[in-house]
């Protein structure tokens, strides 16, 4: 059973940083593309950053060059760096990994539980 786990959120300024991470556990999995979504209350979940398994990366234009994600495919581990945040960036921050069993060409999608991150102004 695989499960993703996220950690990093939580309150800043306007300005300041935080550092997410999500970590998948479980075993006999290969994952594809990596991506963070974001979501605010009365809002459709947006993405904001994704990444496939060779590092292409693709950003929401209102967090290009503030946001840089990355992956560690040896710890099966995503990150996002955020940076100069907006009080706009304020929303619970969901990873996704789309995942496969090795031999197989279907992947299906995983999400963590999610992580708060607040900004104040």
């Amino acid at each position: 059973q695989v499960q993703l786990v996220e950690s990093g959120g939580g309150l800043v300024q306007a300005g300041g940083s935080l550092r997410l991470s999500c970590a998948a556990s479980g075993s006999n999995f290969i994952i594809n593309a990596m991506a963070w979504f974001r979501q605010t209350p009365g809002k459709q979940r947006e993405l904001v950053a994704q990444i496939t398994r060779d590092g292409i990366t693709k950003y929401l234009d209102s967090v290009k060059g503030r946001f840089t994600i990355s992956r560690d495919n040896a710890k099966n581990t995503m990150y996002m760096q955020m940076s100069s945040l907006k009080p706009e960036d304020t929303a619970v921050y969901y990873c996704n990994f789309a995942i496969r069993r090795p031999f197989s060409t279907i992947s299906r999608d995983y999400w963590g539980q999610g992580t708060q991150v607040t900004v104040s102004s």
